[in-house]
């Protein structure tokens, strides 16, 4: 694989017209010029969040994009529509929140019916999820992830910048009860502010039979400043949880998940480890991004973005939005270009979904 692809680096791209357009295959799944199958697309909903966490979202300065410039409901079924048909198989929604966005159990339901959607995962900050999350799973979600980045009410009222840890743990149980299950719990470690956490969410697994995940905190549009001394490694992180559990018990790795796994010995849940900064997974990577206001970003770390919603306001056919799509595929970079000093400037955690 080269990994020095002409396209690894670039600016922001735009709507490629037709006539500039390569022809690709249909019906075959989408790959990349690496040669991987991208077959998971991630799915802002919104950019709005009903929390501001400091590692996503910045206390002032944020601006929020205008209803008429986010998609449709009937705008996202078709790029959905035509994705499954380039072969995405998975998709998962994000935000900002997305829980917060209108109608959410109906586009569920809508999304989940058509042909080629195999599987949906939401992540959320599960606020929410006491009233919804069996009429989300009664709609066709499968699982959630849920945001818990501290066990203390006091700091995570801090980190969150307001929200109550009891509303969030209410939202866990009833994602648990609906059975959405496997029920994931994201942890994004900041060093000084909840690294002292990291065993009493560890211990979480020893508990329950779910997967707590710590996650890198990554150095995104407003928050960078924050990643630049704040990451704490996964070796630390495993270093520090076996001086109190002991060894790890290192669990079976399926090559797309980000996630490397261990379990404490005899827990009923496990722990995921997920370094993007420090051991990055890029050689695996099957995913894309789509933001909110409609374009697919290409890498998560990088500002490679090309304009759907550009193509479904002009009228482009079903058989085209699918080429776009597979064209962007096509142009996913390798990985971020962070051991380079390449930073990515244009859309922070809240317009991505992570």
């Amino acid at each position: 694989m080269n990994r020095d692809h002409p396209m690894a680096g670039t600016v922001p791209i735009t709507l490629f017209e037709a006539a500039s357009m390569p022809h690709y295959a249909t019906h075959q799944p989408a790959c990349d010029s690496f040669g991987r199958r991208i077959d998971y697309l991630r799915i802002s909903l919104t950019d709005r969040c009903n929390m501001r966490c400091v590692y996503c979202m910045p206390v002032v300065g944020m601006q929020f994009a205008p209803r008429p410039e986010l998609l449709t409901n009937a705008e996202l079924l078709r790029v959905v529509q035509a994705a499954a048909t380039a072969g995405f198989r998975k998709l998962r929604l994000t935000g900002g929140e997305p829980t917060l966005r209108q109608d959410l159990v109906e586009l569920i339901r809508a999304m989940k019916a058509l042909p080629g959607i195999e599987h949906i995962a939401m992540t959320s900050n599960a606020l929410r999820l006491r009233h919804q999350a069996h009429q989300l799973k009664a709609a066709g979600l499968d699982r959630v992830n849920i945001s818990i980045d501290s066990l203390d009410p006091l700091k995570f009222r801090q980190i969150s910048y307001g929200a109550n840890l009891d509303d969030v743990w209410a939202g866990i149980e009833a994602a648990n009860a609906a059975g959405l299950h496997p029920i994931k719990l994201n942890a994004v470690i900041v060093r000084g502010l909840n690294d002292d956490e990291v065993v009493a969410l560890a211990s979480l697994t020893t508990r329950y039979p779910w997967e707590l995940r710590f996650i890198e905190v990554m150095p995104l549009s407003g928050v960078a400043n924050l990643a630049e001394d704040g990451v704490v490694s996964t070796s630390e992180l495993i270093a520090h949880i076996e001086a109190h559990f002991g060894p790890l018990q290192l669990e079976e790795h399926h090559a797309a998940d980000p996630a490397r796994c261990y379990r404490i010995p005899g827990a009923p849940g496990k722990l995921g480890f997920i370094s993007a900064v420090t051991d990055p997974f890029c050689d695996t990577c099957n995913r894309m991004r789509l933001t909110a206001d409609g374009r697919l970003h290409l890498c998560l770390l990088r500002d490679n973005e090309v304009d759907l919603r550009a193509a479904l306001r002009n009228g482009a056919s079903q058989a085209k939005l699918e080429q776009i799509i597979r064209h962007a595929v096509y142009l996913k970079p390798w990985g971020h270009g962070l051991p380079e000093g390449v930073l990515p400037t244009l859309r922070g955690m809240s317009e991505l979904g992570g």
